[in-house]
């Protein structure tokens, strides 16, 4: 901590899914004494020791440097998903975007960097064990998503072998799911046609059962408390996986449910994700449905050893919640995060 009124931290993204979770964790916390929040719009929440700025981090008409002076951490959140059809767009936004924040942190003296990578990171992996934060991190490389975080994970060396006096954390979550966050992640991966019946499982004629479709799953206000930890901790470096128990897969799905399973190929599967992604019915892409079958299972020993994590909720508490909110339409005050209900 610099000084003995309480810490300054900058987070950028700040009004996203894990980033309205990330201001909530700092805002509360008595250690900190002002969070500023930057965001291409801002919000009409309000949260306590908060003050906004409507910044594009990957635009030069900003000066990150200046955000970012006196400020002792920085937790790097911002991100585009879409446009999928334009991987240009998305590597400017989040590569050159991000670079441009490295860049200022150097360049404002701030002594911590956390850094938002990803499960998604990860070169692939088994699903029947899990595997620690040494597993190479060379993504699934047909994958926007993947591409772009396992490049800046190589930004990230480069960074830490030229700024030693930097600490740099490294995040990487399992997919992130609240309540608040279901409308605007329908909204990115299903788009406004996603049929009503996704909203209200049990109208679900049968679950899809693809091989390899097992993932992890994190509440965001569980990632947010990591972060929190991350920036408090003055030894906490290098990278940390976030995940809850128990692996997601279709026999869970199905039981949790009570839907029935019906074993779906690979190649079936893949082919109509395509189909809708090509017709622009589905902002998801079929490459990232690719990665997403290979995402190895993470080991978060490291988490739970060094920074004293732990997730408050299983990951099957996560999906019910999840669905709940999509039920519901939920949202919160912020644009990215705009609730709206399922047709």
């Amino acid at each position: 901590m610099s000084s003995a009124t309480g810490m300054k931290v900058v987070v950028t993204g700040a009004t996203g899914n894990v980033g309205t979770s990330v201001v909530r964790a700092l805002a509360a916390e008595p250690r900190v004494a002002s969070v500023r929040g930057l965001a291409r719009r801002v919000p009409e929440w309000s949260p306590p020791k908060t003050e906004w700025a409507a910044v594009d981090v990957a635009s030069d008409r900003f000066d990150l440097v200046e955000e970012f002076t006196g400020a002792d951490a920085v937790i790097h959140l911002a991100w585009a998903f879409q446009p999928t059809h334009d991987p240009a767009t998305t590597w400017r936004t989040n590569v050159l975007g991000s670079m441009r924040v490295f860049d200022a942190v150097a360049g404002a003296g701030v002594p911590a960097l956390v850094h938002a990578s990803s499960v998604g990171a990860y070169s692939p992996g088994p699903k029947d064990r899990a595997v620690d934060e040494s597993w190479p991190t060379h993504g699934w490389p047909d994958a926007a998503y993947c591409r772009e975080k396992a490049y800046l994970e190589r930004a990230l060396d480069t960074f830490e072998r030229d700024h030693p006096g930097t600490r740099v954390v490294r995040m990487r979550p399992a997919f992130l799911f609240k309540r608040e966050s279901a409308s605007e992640q329908r909204r990115i991966f299903g788009g406004r046609f996603l049929p009503g019946p996704m909203a209200r499982p049990d109208l679900l004629p049968f679950l899809p059962d693809v091989p390899g479709l097992r993932v992890q799953a994190l509440h965001t206000d569980d990632a947010a408390d990591a972060y929190r930890l991350a920036v408090l901790s003055d030894g906490a470096r290098g990278a940390f996986n976030l995940a809850a128990e128990p692996a997601v897969d279709a026999d869970l799905l199905g039981e949790m449910l009570g839907t029935r399973r019906v074993r779906l190929p690979r190649t079936a599967a893949r082919s109509a994700v395509a189909a809708a992604w090509g017709l622009r019915l589905l902002p998801a892409s079929p490459h990232l449905f690719d990665a997403v079958l290979r995402l190895p299972l993470m080991d978060c020993t490291r988490a739970r050893v060094e920074l004293g994590w732990r997730p408050t909720r299983t990951a099957t508490q996560v999906v019910e919640e999840f669905l709940l909110g999509m039920r519901q339409g939920a949202g919160e005050a912020t644009e990215p995060m705009r609730g709206r209900k399922v047709g």
